[in-house]
């Protein structure tokens, strides 16, 4: 098994960041270290305990900068809408507003430099059905499987970042990888790679103003979800 950084539970869950920038795009990912942060995938939490998921590494060249293709291409089309979008609550919210700066920075790096990518993880759960309920259900267990990964590549000093752009051209996607698209959905794409030092900090985030015990009691109105590409980590 590989030596990991040694971080604490509590250390691990507060520093395991969107990784964009501070990605090694040039040191190689063995496939073996892949699947020892997808063991702890597939020991998450699943809905009716169905294990409908499937984790789909993608680590060849032509394949990567075909999705990295796609990838762009959707960025392209998000990158106005999101920072128009974001310009309200920039300007109430110095600290909010810096972090967006930094942010839009390095979803731009990590755009240009995606097809350099060592491994992708797309994480797919079987059921192709539009019910609502369906839906959540398979996105309740592959998500949790997905962060399990997410939190394993974390403490081997590999960085990773949930992205979702490239559902907009999923059958695509589906072609590219001989995914059966009619019968599993997608539901991100995750880049792996090494980071760049392994000295990553809590981010700056409200706790009290996001609780409520045995009611709804925020006072604040709530600042709406703005997607796309540059989603806060």
């Amino acid at each position: 098994m590989t030596t990991t950084l040694g971080l604490s539970a509590d250390e691990m869950l507060l520093t395991t960041r969107a990784v964009r920038r501070r990605l090694d795009f040039d040191r190689p990912v063995p496939e073996s270290l892949l699947r020892e942060c997808a063991r702890f995938a597939v020991q998450a939490p699943t809905s009716s305990n169905g294990q409908g998921w499937h984790f789909v590494f993608v680590t060849e060249r032509s394949k990567i900068e075909a999705l990295a293709a796609i990838y762009r291409r959707g960025s392209d089309l998000n990158r106005a809408r999101f920072i128009e979008n974001s310009k309200a609550r920039a300007a109430t919210d110095a600290v909010w507003g810096g972090q967006l700066a930094r942010m839009i920075e390095a979803g731009v790096h990590l755009v240009e430099n995606l097809h350099r990518i060592p491994a992708m993880l797309i994480p797919c759960a079987a059921g192709r059905s539009e019910d609502p309920r369906h839906v959540v259900e398979g996105a309740g267990s592959v998500i949790q499987g997905a962060w399990s990964f997410m939190l394993a590549a974390r403490a081997r000093g590999l960085g990773t970042c949930w992205t979702t752009i490239h559902l907009m051209w999923e059958e695509e996607v589906a072609e590219i990888l001989g995914i059966p698209y009619a019968e599993v959905r997608q539901y991100a794409l995750i880049p792996v790679a090494y980071t760049l030092g392994t000295d990553f900090k809590p981010a700056t985030r409200d706790l009290d103003g996001v609780l409520s015990f045995n009611g709804w009691s925020r006072s604040a109105p709530l600042v709406p979800t703005l997607g796309g590409l540059y989603e806060p980590s």
